[in-house]
């Protein structure tokens, strides 16, 4: 099984975590997006040049969420999905709302941190408090169970687990949030999350690579 990644990205770190959860043999195949994704062999796998793509075999997955639910369907020990319906309808709610509304949310504060334009103050402040409300819902369908819907880790985690650690760096604070809080505390002292945590100057290479490749796009 081999899983064309960027580790940067948050759609690539859910599987990768997912996989390692799952104790499943892998090998990672990094693509970088200054090129990579639109040479033959990555388009043959993904005509869309978006990462992440699974090949497990003969068969290949594109799209997160989908190789998610195959990775359950194929290899469904550990569980990473509940089996009660509210508590499965809990974690499908915490990945859409993620992928749907907090990701695309977070543009304007990333290209600020990162130095890719300076978005309008109305932009920035917008953004703020569609966190906000995303955070407030999350924190609503926490309980007293470590995890969402589950005593155990699900792709909830694996999902929203990958970008609400990371809002304080794009100064966003979640203290007001203590159940979300308490939440990550858990997901950041697991190897898993450890082991797939890029760093600072991950972000400034990636940057670097980006502008780069632009430049030489528009020339």
């Amino acid at each position: 099984m081999k899983l064309y990644h960027t580790p940067i990205s948050f759609n690539s770190r859910r599987v990768w975590i997912a996989l390692i959860e799952k104790n499943l043999d892998f090998e990672l195949v990094e693509i970088h997006l200054d090129g990579d994704h639109l040479e033959p062999e990555f388009v043959a796998m993904n005509p869309f040049h978006r990462i992440p793509v699974l090949v497990d075999d003969d068969f290949t997955v594109v799209e997160s969420l989908a190789i998610l639910d195959y990775l359950e369907a194929k290899y469904p020990e550990p569980a990473m999905l509940p089996k009660d319906a509210k508590d499965l309808a809990i974690v499908k709610m915490v990945e859409l709302v993620t992928v749907n509304e907090l990701a695309p949310t977070l543009y304007p504060l990333i290209s600020e941190v990162m130095g890719w334009g300076i978005p309008e103050p109305q932009a920035i402040e917008k953004a703020k408090e569609k966190v906000d409300s995303v955070l407030t819902f999350f924190e609503g369908l926490l309980d007293d169970r470590a995890f969402f819907g589950s005593n155990t880790l699900t792709y909830a985690e694996c999902v929203a687990g990958t970008v609400v650690p990371l809002l304080s760096w794009v100064d966003v604070s979640i203290d007001g949030y203590p159940k979300i809080q308490a939440w990550c505390d858990r997901l950041m002292s697991r190897p898993s999350w450890q082991q797939t945590l890029f760093t600072p100057a991950d972000l400034v290479a990636f940057a670097s690579r980006r502008q780069n490749f632009l430049a030489q796009s528009q020339a």
